[in-house]
């Protein structure tokens, strides 16, 4: 985190841009280890909750999975026609123009992104705290110096950050087959059956039970940002995105088994820590200490997958706005862009110091950066009409299928989304759309400059 930032180059040689350095096997884990991080591991008991049935459930969660690959199918025509290490940044500037791409470049860096990491190191800090407590700050230690950890790694370049990736997904996945074979082989006897349902859910209570779903699906979309390094890019984005998502699909379906065998759905929806119960009573108290370790791998996963993606928008910015020129440096050969990461880990941890004096870190962070991104979600998607429409013969290499309906659908999702968000929020909302709207004054600076 001490590195000197470095001037951007007068001139572009072959060495300093992006390079197709991840094949199909890395963007598959950027993809899983995005999506998969502590959702699926404090979410399902409000599912059930909300949806007040082990069929309904169960329907809700293939609906999550259905919804992302549609967004996915209309992120893979955007990246596989306009590959850009800038991903939804290119697809706003060409769709809105440069202005809105630029404030969508600074809510992703200092909202959307920045957030995200902060969330994920939250969630990290309070599991290692369960294993080694170092006091009564310990949880934002952790979570400092994973912020710091992690993108020093990055910035060391694209190697050693996709290495990272590919070993954590591993671990990751491996942590969730646990969840799956305790919940399955070792649960303890159960005192109801999986089928029995809870109280009748209230009108408009599945609506906010998918809310929870696609919080869990979410990140996904971060693949976008490496449209213009992985090889073979014009199929592989495709196959990277909708693999990556069926695999989650699968996993997701098996967790949410593997809690109702373990535990029953009755207490699946009373459960404040469904993962640590259903081990505790499959290993006992050594299960609860291994759910603190699959669980902080996968916020660590999460974590460093958000940091690799994250500063290809700021290096997208700084190339296109010139109050952040500095940020468009890409550090040669294998390298990346060291700037925008190390900008994007300065906020990450002004975060994680926001989030820690507001004493609720993951539920601040979940407020913070929810409206921001579904706007954004929704102008992307948006963006797929207006490319058909100006570029009727432009080169496709993949065409999103039931085209309109298709896009229309994830449109209306994000919609509802927004709503959705807004309407739940808290004081870390405001904070971020107002954090969103600095960037409409730099915009206008901006322009009364030029």
């Amino acid at each position: 985190m001490s590195a000197k930032l470095e001037s951007p180059p007068p001139f572009a040689s072959p060495d300093a841009a992006p390079r197709p350095l991840f094949g199909l096997k890395e963007a598959v884990a950027v993809v899983v280890g995005n999506v998969i991080g502590s959702g699926i591991f404090k979410l399902p008991p409000l599912v059930a909750k909300f949806t007040g049935s082990v069929e309904v459930m169960m329907i809700a969660w293939v609906l999550g999975g259905v919804v992302s690959i549609l967004g996915a199918l209309c992120y893979a025509e955007l990246g596989a026609a306009r590959p850009d290490a800038g991903g939804e940044y290119h697809f706003l500037d060409h769709g809105f123009g440069r202005d809105l791409a630029r404030l969508f470049a600074w809510a992703r860096m200092t909202v959307i992104c920045s957030g995200s990491i902060a969330l994920f190191a939250f969630v990290f800090g309070d599991y290692a705290t369960q294993l080694l407590n170092l006091g009564p700050y310990s949880a934002p230690i952790y979570s400092a110096l994973l912020v710091a950890v992690l993108t020093a790694v990055n910035v060391a370049g694209v190697q050693a950050g996709k290495r990272t990736q590919n070993w954590l997904t591993v671990l990751q996945v491996a942590g969730l087959l646990a969840v799956i074979v305790a919940g399955f082989f070792f649960a303890g006897p159960r005192t109801e059956a999986a089928a029995a349902s809870s109280s009748i859910p209230e009108a408009g209570a599945f609506g906010l039970a998918m809310v929870f779903v696609l919080y869990t699906y979410g990140g996904w979309n971060d693949a976008a940002y490496l449209t213009a390094e992985i090889q073979q890019g014009h199929r592989n984005i495709a196959r990277s995105l909708i693999l990556g998502l069926s695999i989650v699909t699968v996993l997701y379906l098996l967790v949410s088994l593997a809690y109702l065998n373990g535990l029953g759905f009755a207490a699946l929806a009373k459960s404040d820590a469904v993962a640590a119960d259903l081990l505790r009573g499959a290993w006992g108290p050594p299960g609860a200490a291994l759910i603190s370790i699959i669980v902080g791998v996968c916020a660590i996963t999460a974590c460093n997958a958000t940091i690799l993606t994250g500063g290809r928008s700021g290096y997208a910015m700084g190339r296109d706005w010139s109050l952040f020129r500095a940020l468009g440096v890409w550090k040669g050969g294998a390298g990346g862009p060291r700037n925008a990461l190390i900008a994007q880990g300065i906020i990450s941890l002004a975060l994680v110091a926001f989030g820690t004096w507001r004493s609720k870190g993951v539920e601040t962070m979940v407020d913070y950066t929810a409206p921001v991104f579904w706007l954004f979600f929704f102008l992307t998607g948006m963006s797929l009409f207006i490319f058909r429409q100006w570029e009727p013969n432009a080169s496709r290499p993949f065409k999103v299928p039931f085209y309109p309906l298709t896009p229309l659908v994830f449109c209306g999702v994000c919609i509802y989304m927004l709503y959705s968000s807004l309407a739940y929020a808290g004081a870390g909302a405001l904070v971020g759309v107002g954090v969103l709207l600095v960037g409409v004054v730099l915009l206008i600076f901006d322009r009364r400059v030029r």
